[in-house]
């Protein structure tokens, strides 16, 4: 039976399996809230666990299986020796045949030692599962011996001698890979068509007295991977990859009486074909499935259901197989591998991140980020998760075919626990701006925590002990908005300097590099008739080293620079103390931290300087952000041989070209707008239309993220060598209308103003 409150089952049966993530939109950047607001808590309820890893003792293989109870976790799987942390591969070695237990608060092993062999073949441990009194481990796989005593893939071990019960005996025919326990109750999910000799297809149940096979019958079509019973002890709930059970269709998922195998709840249309159950798991009101997909797009994420009626709660839609899942006080934990969360409203396709949570009621991904790497094996990093208390403190431990925790080298297994948080929020990334005279405007990108949403932000004004302002921001790493706090006790003429820490309420960061700035004595003439005109996006490249390109349009629609563009180049293109940035042409490139809808009207612009010959995207829209988008037009990219092409895709791409090159190392301002039917496109250049088409009003409906400096161009007409920019680029803006073509010469008038 599980405890309701924590998620773990009671009697120390704290078995947890495979699974993966999921999330949801944290839309629109955030703005400074009062002085003296409340500080951030040290983790975002209503996560209870740090992303803060344990030293845990490693592995040489892969961890497929856990139980955990008592305070001692016992982990089975494929590998043949232990090794202290931080050690290498191959150094510090002790025997362990696909079997080891754990102290769960030290991460260190017990004298607990049993080798799982086969006389042919690979020996696994494929599952483990703890009897409510804690006192027998169940453990299901492919092996022919504990110890060298002969079983059949299933044994009993009494965990006080630590010994393989010879009371416990029965032959399975082939893997067991999930097992569920209760008083006199064994289940077993896996691979076999028989169990003691009789027809039982995937799923059986067995005495915990002498292993007698069980009347209960449910005979399905395909391998089973879970199974798990429910809190009241009246059905058990059956995960794989199935289609029929007991010759009823109901594919990867179906809730069977506990005693007949009788189906209660089917499932037929509810998963997709091609996704399947690789785990399950319960809490009070709950529960909880794993699924991974295969084929482009098929559900790899989390379903929660409903105990009451066995009916969905919900379900998130990331993509990424997921493998294990767990719930401790209200949160669902997942191991998956988790690369494209955007159909949630979270990250889009990205490099993969293997470790999530959710709250119980809700598939919205919290502030819970702790991560591995993919590993050895398939390789999808997690594979299992195992919870259990000791002392005052509760352990979630993880295993799977990861070699690193937390970018870290660890193999095989990790923990974390309820507590202490010991790991601080990034360093904030400042950047200042005085464009009016008697203000400085204090721009910074949000941090990130892996355990905390909710930053408190602490500004130091000239080395000052003390902070003049404190704020409060939200953040999570794929959405980090700009904060703006506004000092108007500043002199024009005279300089200031800033700093500032971020604090999740226990961990504050060190203070950013001081950041300079001299108060402006006139109001700066190019960048106010930019936001005068409606500039929704504008980027001035003021930044020092750092991954933020600050808006000065006062939206806070910040910008990401990616992979250490050349900062604060001079001369820039416009007069004034701003400087541009420099793009190396090959993958550096800057994008919106914001996910936009599509713009149906827009204008963007630009100042370019390059000598390059190998072309290039200047600014564009597209659907992802770390890497070259899928879906992409509203763009102008340079051609080879220096000219310049505004495109949208509108039943086919659709091109204007200059028939000037403007690769010539001078600054160049560039304009591109699209209105409606009789305007349609133009593009402008040092404030001159130099090519039109008033036929194509419209572009692709997809919501993206504005990038300048470089994405893909496959596809476009004279598609230049390279996706990237090689050039300066400067005093970048975005506006929701079409800019007049005297609004244009007008910018431009003013770039020596």
């Amino acid at each position: 039976m599980m405890n309701g409150s924590t998620g773990q089952r009671a009697g120390g049966r704290g078995r947890i399996r495979a699974a993966a993530a999921a999330l949801c939109l944290l839309a629109g950047a955030l703005t400074a809230t009062a002085v003296g607001g409340s500080p951030a808590a040290a983790l975002t309820p209503p996560v209870a666990i740090t992303a803060d890893d344990l030293s845990t003792w490693q592995t040489n293989g892969i961890v497929w299986s856990m139980a955990a109870g008592d305070g001692v976790v016992y982990a089975g799987g494929t590998f043949s020796t232990l090794r202290p942390p931080k050690a290498a591969a191959g150094t510090n070695e002790q025997p362990a045949v696909n079997f080891a237990a754990f102290d769960a608060a030290t991460g260190a092993p017990t004298d607990c030692s049993l080798s799982f062999t086969v006389s042919s073949g690979t020996a696994t441990v494929r599952s483990l599962a703890l009897s409510p009194d804690g006192e027998t481990l169940y453990a299901g796989g492919q092996f022919g011996a504990v110890n060298g005593v002969g079983v059949s893939n299933i044994a009993a071990i009494d965990t006080e001698t630590c010994t393989v019960r010879n009371n416990f005996k029965i032959a399975v025919s082939a893997t067991v890979r999930g097992l569920a326990v209760t008083s006199d109750t064994v289940y077993l999910a896996g691979d076999f068509t028989t169990v003691g000799g009789q027809t039982r297809s995937h799923f059986a149940a067995v005495s915990t007295a002498g292993a007698s096979l069980l009347p209960f019958t449910a005979n399905a079509d395909e391998t089973s991977r879970a199974i798990e019973v429910t809190p009241d002890g009246q059905n058990v709930l059956l995960g794989g990859d199935f289609f029929r059970i007991n010759g009823t269709n109901t594919h990867a998922l179906a809730v069977v009486n506990a005693t007949t195998g009788q189906l209660t709840k089917s499932y037929p249309g509810f998963i997709h074909n091609n996704s399947t159950v690789q785990d399950i798991t319960t809490d009070a009101t709950g529960f909880y499935t794993a699924n991974e997909g295969s084929g482009g797009g098929v559900f790899d994420g989390r379903i929660a259901l409903n105990l009451s009626d066995f009916q969905q709660r919900w379900r998130d839609t990331c993509l990424g197989a997921t493998q294990a899942v767990a719930v401790y006080s209200g949160v669902l934990y997942s191991g998956s591998h988790a690369h494209d969360c955007a159909s949630m409203g979270a990250f889009p396709d990205q490099p993969r991140k293997h470790l999530l949570a959710q709250s119980v009621d809700d598939p919205k991904l919290l502030p819970w980020f702790p991560d591995t790497n993919d590993g050895i094996g398939e390789p999808v990093g997690p594979r299992v998760m195992a919870q259990t208390g000791k002392g005052d403190r509760h352990y979630l431990w993880v295993g799977g075919e990861f070699t690193t925790v937390n970018s870290a080298p660890q193999q095989g297994l990790t923990r974390f626990a309820d507590g202490p948080d010991t790991g601080a929020p990034w360093v904030p990334n400042v950047s200042l701006s005085t464009l009016d005279p008697g203000t400085i405007e204090v721009n910074w990108q949000t941090s990130f925590d892996t355990d905390d949403g909710e930053l408190t932000y602490r500004i130091y004004k000239d080395n000052a002990a003390t902070p003049i302002h404190t704020t409060t921001g939200y953040s999570v790493f794929w959405n980090r908005p700009q904060l703006t706090w506004t000092d108007t006790d500043v002199v024009p003429g005279q300089t200031y300097s800033y700093r500032i820490t971020a604090s999740d309420g226990i961990n504050t960061s060190a203070k950013s590099p001081a950041q300079s700035a001299t108060v402006a004595t006139t109001t700066e003439a190019y960048p106010a008739r930019v936001k005068a005109d409606g500039a929704t996006l504008y980027w001035r490249y003021n930044e020092g080293t750092s991954t933020f390109a600050h808006d000065s349009s006062g939206n806070l629609n910040n910008g990401f620079l990616r992979n250490g563009p050349a900062y604060r180049q001079t001369p820039a293109a416009v007069a004034g103390p701003s400087t541009a940035i420099g793009f190396n042409g090959t993958n550096q490139y800057a994008y919106s931290n914001r996910q936009h809808p599509q713009p149906t009207r827009f204008s963007v612009e630009t100042w370019i300087k390059t000598t390059t010959t190998q072309g290039g995207k200047i600014i564009g829209f597209g659907n992802l952000n770390q890497q070259n988008s899928t879906r992409h037009d509203k763009h102008v990219y340079m051609r080879n041989d220096g000219r310049l092409v505004f495109g949208v895709n509108s039943s086919g791409t659709r091109t204007v070209v200059t028939s000037g090159a403007y690769n010539d190392g001078q600054w160049h301002h560039v304009v591109a707008t699209q209105g409606p039917l009789g305007q349609g496109m133009s593009l402008y250049v040092d404030g001159q239309l130099r090519a039109s088409n008033i036929l194509y009003s419209t572009n692709e409906n997809y919501p993206g993220y504005w990038r300048v400096g470089g994405d893909n161009l496959s596809g476009w007409p004279n598609r230049p060598t390279s996706n990237f920019f090689a050039g300066q680029i400067d005093e970048t803006a975005v506006y929701p209308t079409a800019l007049t073509a005297s609004q244009v010469s007008a910018h431009y008038a003013l770039r020596n103003s």
